[in-house]
């Protein structure tokens, strides 16, 4: 499957975007709605993961970044996941972050899936933590870990 990922407006694809947050955080995950849409989506940079199938273009999953440099929001849908696509957002959101000036972007993971995280070269730190009722861990990643 070929996965496209680009910058997206959130103005312009807010029903796109939290929709995928909405499936994947709020009914499946349990995180409650007014947690996961903080009011910080139009000062942040958003990312669509989309795939053409059957002709149609079909949305996969999104990120975002914080201007803070903080990575948060990783969502592939259910039906999706375990092909690749998620590495390719991060690593489509961490080099993002890179080029707009920042040498290190860091994320809260969910415990569960710090492997992942290992595995596309981010590095835990600190003790874990509970976000929105799931066990979290603070990772990063900096810009001269790629060179």
């Amino acid at each position: 499957m070929h996965v496209l990922i680009k910058k997206l407006s959130y103005a312009e694809n807010s029903e796109l975007l939290s929709g995928i947050r909405e499936k994947v955080f709020v009914l499946e995950q349990g995180v409650p709605r007014a947690l996961e849409m903080d009011g910080q989506e139009l000062e942040s940079s958003h990312f669509l993961a989309s795939s053409k199938i059957n002709g149609s273009k079909i949305a996969l999953g999104s990120a975002r970044l914080l201007p803070t440099g903080q990575i948060g929001r990783m969502a592939v849908l259910k039906e999706f996941r375990g092909r690749g696509i998620g590495f390719k957002l991060l690593e489509f959101a961490t080099e993002f972050g890179f080029r707009n000036g920042f040498s290190r972007v860091f994320l809260h993971a969910q415990k569960h899936a710090q492997d992942f995280y290992e595995k596309a070269g981010y590095v835990a730190y600190g003790d874990i933590f509970m976000e929105a009722g799931i066990e979290h861990i603070e990772m990063y990643k900096d810009r001269s870990m790629t060179e």
